[in-house]
């Protein structure tokens, strides 16, 4: 069995290389049951995600959830990914899963801009400072490679200048901004990855002909748009998961602005057809992803097979 610490596994999923493999892999499809979840004692959660393809490879994803390591100083989630051989069930590799999930959640995204963005957008606005919405930048420019600028906003003016800079040094074309409804409005494509509870993107911000990328909001508590985002805007999903899981599609539906027609589809529908989703250039697009253990697979996939 292979061992693929978090070094190897970042340089063996180049962005171009990686939305390649998401593409492929969403248009094939691959068996992905229900995750489990589990409480392990009183401090620890554990989230169990497999996914298969039948006579080639079957993999489990682990992520330990411990809320109470911040006090120990060791970071709060740990993953790890086990990819087998699903003919003999043998084990072939051991995958540093923190960098798995942070690198597929950015390339899918930028996978969908692919399908879903205008083919002239230029102006990229990336909301967060974490650990994807540093690899957005990299990621959206390996889909998008005519984006000529990227802004970055965060809460803490100083975090996002300290990033920008980083990014820079990286040969990105990244400045940090501090006016986040100016920069919206300016923007072709907006790409949130926060861990925010009230929304940060007002629709009335929002450009016709823009696309706005949701990432962040993986529970019902948690919101990065307004309703009105989705108010004439043609909405696309990672899965149909989305509209059961997040915040930000449950509160629109709730509320009447959306309904459970209104997704125009997911990733995969995206992935399988020629065209692309956008039907015209004044049409406004969202997309709202919240992961999926295809994408993880897809990945692991991608650095057993270049090892």
């Amino acid at each position: 069995m292979r061992a693929f610490d978090a070094a190897a596994t970042r340089a063996a999923l180049p962005f171009p290389a990686l939305i390649a493999a998401l593409r492929s892999l969403f248009a094939q499809g691959c068996e992905v049951p229900q995750r489990h979840v589990h409480t392990v004692g009183e401090q620890l959660t554990t989230l169990i995600m497999p996914a298969w393809i039948p006579g080639r490879y079957l993999g489990i994803k682990t992520v330990n959830i411990a809320p109470g390591n911040a006090a120990l100083g060791l970071p709060a989630l740990a993953a790890s990914y086990l990819l087998y051989d699903a003919n003999t069930g043998l084990p072939l590799a051991l995958i540093d899963g923190n960098e798995i999930t942070s690198r597929r959640t950015a390339a899918a995204s930028a996978l969908a801009a692919s399908r879903l963005a205008r083919p002239d957008a230029r102006t990229l606005l990336v909301v967060g400072s974490g650990q994807v919405a540093r690899l957005l930048p990299e990621a959206y420019r390996a889909a998008l490679p005519g984006i000529q600028q990227i802004w970055l906003w965060n809460r803490t003016p100083a975090t996002a200048l300290a990033l920008a800079a980083q990014l820079r040094d990286q040969g990105l074309p990244v400045a940090a901004v501090q006016d986040l409804a100016t920069a919206a409005r300016q923007a072709d494509i907006i790409s949130c990855a926060t861990l925010a509870t009230a929304p940060l993107i007002h629709g009335e911000w929002l450009q016709p002909g823009s696309h706005l990328d949701l990432i962040g909001s993986f529970t019902p508590a948690m919101r990065e748009a307004d309703d009105a985002c989705f108010q004439d805007a043609s909405l696309w999903v990672d899965t149909d998961e989305a509209l059961r899981k997040s915040g930000d599609l449950l509160a629109p539906l709730a509320s009447g602005v959306l309904k459970p027609e209104d997704s125009r589809g997911t990733l995969t529908d995206l992935c399988r057809q020629p065209a692309s989703g956008r039907q015209h250039t004044q049409e406004r697009t969202v997309f709202k992803s919240v992961g999926t253990a295809l994408e993880d697979l897809a990945a692991a996939m991608l650095v057993y097979e270049q090892a």
